[in-house]
């Protein structure tokens, strides 16, 4: 067997071998266990970021193990042109889980497997193309992901610029104005298909949805006979303390999409229609080699198995408690957010200061705007490590209190 190419030092390496991309990061990780990760240099992190919401029951977690294995033994990959038995599992679950008990609904409803969240709205978009209907309506600062179609449904122009032009008939709205949406819709009823969402706003710095605001926008698809699209992407398998973000709400979409989460850490992702959406996609209109991926799905049904209806209630109370504690903070303006994503508005534009000083303070953060810090914590972190988080939280903004010029003065 030939000797694979070895390195000495990784993140040396890093720029030499991967594209730019991301730049190259400012840590290697080599381990996990739960809620926490170890960096290269021994340093024990309370992972406050889950991979950007991926690792839902942290790292290492023993049913995810335990699936993964025991799949890998048997079928690691069969195509689309097979059937195997845990993507007719998980798609049965999450048919439950959207439905909730409601069998005339969960008869209706169908799943489309892919693996990513990027993917699963780019199945969405082409849903609401297959209407007949070209223009999408999309919410200024909404992510959606990074390939064409996603990249065209996303309102932050930056991301979109260095592409154009962008595929066509995607339109955008302030993100909880129904009025506008309305007055938008009407410029071209006929022809508007979708209107797509996330329920909380998670790349622009974790921002909620007006209460109201999604029963209104389900109104305005009923009204004008419109798909209604939720990204739950970052929100959905118990994020924010529901098993979907929308589900507080209190509305039924017609498209769902999903990933992050739902592997566990494995790269999955999942487009969920109902009624008429379900219909829409036949033979040959869309596919993907490695969705519903024996091993992916595994890993999913093991997250399913954990997040239920207790364990959804319990990031709710850890996410009043997390809440509750950061706003002890000084130098913390204010939380917004559910459950376990949570956006921290700190009262100076230190953010990104954070994230690079976190490491020093055991604390992997994020921050997607310049005075917001974006936690999304696995969803197993315990009450222990909630507070030594925020322990380590207050000596760390109190740290670049102390560096900053107004301190100097």
């Amino acid at each position: 067997m030939k000797n694979l190419s070895t390195v000495d030092n990784t993140l040396e390496s890093w720029p030499r071998v991967i594209l730019n991309t991301y730049g190259t990061p400012p840590v290697e990780l080599v381990s996990g266990k739960g809620a926490t990760v170890t960096d290269e240099l021994g340093r024990v992190h309370i992972d406050l970021l889950a991979g950007i919401a991926v690792n839902a029951l942290g790292h290492a977690h023993p049913a995810i193990i335990e699936a993964v294995t025991n799949q890998l033994g048997q079928l690691g990959h069969v195509s689309n042109l097979f059937a195997s038995r845990p993507v007719v599992e998980v798609a049965a679950e999450l048919v439950s889980r959207f439905s909730r008990g409601d069998a005339d609904l969960a008869a209706a409803t169908q799943v489309f497997f892919c693996n990513s969240g990027t993917e699963a709205n780019e199945a969405a978009f082409k849903l609401a193309r297959l209407t007949g209907r070209t223009r999408v309506l999309a919410a200024f600062h909404g992510f959606h992901g990074r390939t064409m179609g996603a990249l065209a449904m996303t309102g932050q122009p930056d991301k979109r610029a260095p592409f154009a032009p962008m595929p066509a008939g995607v339109e955008f709205y302030p993100y909880g104005d129904l009025e506008y949406l309305r007055r938008l819709i009407e410029m071209d009823p006929k022809d508007t298909a979708a209107i797509i969402l996330e329920p909380i706003q998670g790349e622009t710095g974790v921002v909620p949805a007006p209460w109201g605001f999604l029963r209104g926008v389900r109104e305005l698809c009923d009204e004008y006979g419109l798909l209604f699209i939720i990204d739950e992407v970052q929100t959905g398998i118990g994020r924010t303390g529901d098993f979907f973000a929308h589900q507080h709400d209190g509305v039924i979409p017609d498209v769902v999409t999903m990933a992050k989460g739902l592997g566990g850490g494995l790269p999955i992702g999942a487009c969920l229609a109902t009624g008429e959406a379900a219909r829409l996609f036949t033979p040959g209109k869309h596919g993907t080699t490695f969705g519903g991926n024996p091993i992916a799905c595994a890993a999913a049904r093991a997250v399913l198995s954990v997040v239920d209806d207790h364990f959804c209630a319990e990031v709710t109370r850890k996410g009043e408690l997390f809440t509750s504690e950061l706003l002890e903070l000084e130098g913390v303006e204010s939380v917004r957010g559910r459950g376990l994503m949570l956006g921290v508005v700190l009262e100076r534009p230190v953010a990104k200061q954070a994230v690079s000083a976190g490491f020093d303070f055991g604390l992997i953060l994020n921050a997607p705007a310049e005075n917001i810090l974006r936690l999304t914590p696995p969803l197993v972190i315990t009450d222990e490590e909630i507070s030594a988080a925020v322990t380590a939280l207050r000596a760390l903004l109190n740290s670049l209190q102390e560096r900053s010029p107004e301190h100097d003065l």
